[in-house]
């Protein structure tokens, strides 16, 4: 068989159109990648340090004003709805934890995702780094011997999606998605050396996959597209950085229910290890490893055929929620519940200030 011929049928195999959504897991490449240890993943958890990047919020008006959830909005499709508050969106269910859990972890599989981090226990469900295939420019001859070749060509960015399953008081759950997200950049002028960066959380992948979740949990795919697209006009809550006795607090127009999921999410956009969270106190129990520590740990392609198990022993702290005056503060401290005003809190302040500004 000629060339030609060859290509030809491999074009009329490639005629349908691929989603736009076409995920691989990056454990099934080899090489070796070298990166950051920001984006490293701790032991059997696939949580990595955070970068110390300076942020400064924005100015706070109308502190004293107490806001009402007026600006949230629901879709209902039987027992699962999407409800929104500002720019946020997440998945209520009517059913018990151990209900969607399965169905949650095929979800992510059936995706193309390999899970690295799985537990029902903390409510935490994390995917591996993998890459979206269908961001490979397609033209005439990757759509044709490209398939063949597949693993010469890459995106040069990677995704990370975690999942956090909160009870709610209705006997439900809220399912919560964050994205993490690396590129591949050149590191030299002659462009033969390159290193991965973090890039730009995106929102819409957030929703794309709640939307699959809603299909996934018994919504139909018209029904799931219609929730997503509804768009939401409430305004973005106003926060500041205050001083409450003698150390720095953020401060949010939210009362403690909205904070508490603004919180969690902008916890898991920037990587936190959630190790517990209690939502009666207001407290989520994290982890935390400055950047350029010795306990950085090598990339997370080099871990693939290595047989160490080791990893940093990480700073613990408490992010701290409470209401004050129609407000709420958030705060950290001390792994025992004491104040902490070191350079590592005031560094988690800010990027949590980063996220939620």
């Amino acid at each position: 068989m000629t060339a030609v011929a060859i290509a030809t049928l491999l074009a009329g195999c490639a005629a349908l159109e691929e989603d736009k959504i076409n995920y691989k897991s990056a454990t099934k490449a080899t090489g070796s990648l070298d990166v950051p240890p920001d984006l490293t993943q701790l032991r059997k958890d696939s949580r990595y340090a955070l970068e110390s990047n300076s942020a400064t919020a924005s100015g706070f008006a109308g502190a004293a004003k107490k806001v009402t959830d007026a600006g949230t909005a629901a879709n209902t499709m039987g027992d699962v709805r999407m409800e929104r508050s500002g720019a946020q969106r997440w998945l209520v269910v009517s059913r018990p934890a151990d209900k969607v859990w399965e169905p949650l972890r095929e979800f992510w599989t059936a995706s193309g995702f390999n899970l690295s981090m799985d537990s029902p226990e903390v409510g935490i469900m994390e995917t591996d780094w993998a890459e979206n295939r269908a961001k490979i420019p397609q033209d005439l001859f990757r759509r044709t011997v490209g398939r063949v070749l597949e693993s010469l060509y890459s995106s040069g960015e990677r995704d990370k999606f975690r999942t956090r399953v909160e009870r709610n008081a209705q006997g439900g759950v809220d399912i919560y998605v964050t994205h993490r997200g690396m590129v591949e950049n050149f590191t030299s002028s002659d462009k033969t050396s390159t290193a991965w960066q973090p890039r730009a959380t995106d929102p819409e992948l957030e929703i794309e996959f709640l939307r699959r979740i809603m299909v996934k949990l018994g919504a139909s795919p018209e029904q799931a597209k219609l929730a997503g697209a509804v768009s939401s006009a409430s305004a973005v809550p106003a926060l500041a950085v205050v001083m409450v006795d003698g150390r720095p607090s953020l401060q949010l127009a939210d009362d403690l229910e909205r904070a508490w999921r603004k919180t969690g999410v902008a916890l898991d956009r920037t990587g936190f290890t959630v190790e517990d969270r209690d939502r009666t106190k207001g407290v989520y129990f994290v982890r935390y490893v400055p950047p350029g520590s010795s306990q950085e740990e090598p990339g997370f392609f080099a871990k693939l055929f290595s047989s160490k198990n080791s990893g940093p022993e990480l700073t613990r702290y408490r992010v701290s929620l409470e209401a004050k005056d129609g407000t709420t503060l958030v705060r950290v401290q001390s792994s025992d519940g004491k104040p902490d005003n070191s350079d590592n809190a005031q560094k988690i302040l800010k990027l949590l200030a980063a996220e939620l500004r």
